[in-house]
């Protein structure tokens, strides 16, 4: 019998709290009335509750102003549009979870002209897209940690279906190349990569197809955080719930439910509560101490290749949930 999979929700904000604390010291006695920053995320799902909540916490904590936008269906013309309303209302800065690394330039430079200082968050972007910073999680380090999961909860062999949001942006892709590459070894055979256009409905239709017409599934990788619940929901509907193994991403309620009742095995989880926190404080810094001083107080924090900020990775199961529910509900997200 497999080991019992084990969680942890530890992520990186020991070194995040220190980072905000030198920030914050830096601003004291600035003006900063006239700032007004965005945070715009790629679609509205319940993943990014916790960004809006950490979001709104850090513009309070400093006193300043601010917005949360998310495109409603995950389109990249409305998240292109969101972006263009806000830099003509005099936005100061903004983050982003870039739908498309490509559409995403034009913007940023536009942006980067008119001295609107961008963080990419959740999702990286290139260095010539001109972002000043990625604050978030390792993506490929969150697709090892769901491919290490799979492995053990299969007990190393099986066929395996990956369910994602997109084959284009960067965060889908690293993962699916981490979990591949978790995989490397076991006889775990990935045998469909299925792109639902971040179309939960989608999701769910491509779930259930996956194993009706291929009965030797064993495993579902949910690569967004909407995938993860349309796999439970999927395994629990054709009774195969705990016989068909689910690794998700993210901590959407119904996901967090699904791992009670034991149709998720394991999510992998991000800490998008501090990519809203922190990337409030970021966007303060560049704008009022500028790029260079704001970078030199970062630097002790950054990843080896100099321009991640990471967030951590965490992994919920059965043995630690309660423990990160309350997590959640000491930072105020319900």
């Amino acid at each position: 019998m497999a080991p019992t999979l084990q969680g942890d929700i530890s992520f990186n904000d020991d070194n995040l709290n220190k980072l905000d604390a030198a920030i914050k010291s830096a601003l004291a006695g600035k003006d900063l009335s006239k700032l007004d920053e965005a945070m715009v995320v790629n679609v509205a799902v319940d993943y990014w509750n916790a960004g809006k909540v950490g979001f709104n916490k850090g513009l309070s904590d400093l006193g300043i102003k601010g917005t949360f936008q998310a495109p409603a269906n995950g389109r990249l013309d409305q998240q292109l549009s969101i972006i263009q309303t806000l830099r003509g209302q005099g936005i100061t800065g903004f983050t982003v979870s870039a739908i498309d690394p490509t559409a995403i330039k034009a913007p940023i430079a536009l942006a980067n002209k008119a001295g609107i200082p961008v963080v990419a968050i959740d999702s990286p972007l290139p260095a010539d897209d001109g972002s000043a910073l990625y604050l978030g999680s390792l993506n490929e380090q969150l697709g090892e940690k769901a491919g290490a999961a799979m492995k053990q909860v299969l007990g190393n062999k099986g066929e395996v279906v990956i369910l994602t949001g997109s084959l284009t942006a960067s965060n889908s892709l690293e993962r699916i190349a981490g979990f591949k590459k978790a995989l490397e070894g076991s006889n775990i055979k990935i045998t469909q990569t299925l792109n639902d256009g971040t179309d939960a409905s989608k999701a769910l239709s491509n779930a259930s197809t996956s194993f009706q017409t291929d009965p030797n599934v064993t495993g579902l990788y949910g690569v967004y955080s909407y995938d993860g619940p349309a796999a439970g929901q999927a395994v629990t509907s054709a009774g195969k719930a705990g016989k068909i193994k689910v690794i998700a991403s993210d901590s959407d309620p119904q996901t967090l439910k699904f791992i009670q009742s034991g149709a998720v095995q394991a999510t992998v989880l991000q800490q998008p509560y501090q990519q809203g926190y922190t990337g409030a404080y970021l966007l303060a810094a560049f704008k009022v101490l500028g790029k260079d001083a704001t970078l030199a107080l970062v630097k002790p924090y950054l990843e080896s290749d100099g321009t991640t900020l990471s967030t951590g990775a965490g992994v919920v199961t059965q043995s630690n949930i309660s423990d990160y529910q309350a997590m959640l509900t000491q930072l105020g997200i319900g």
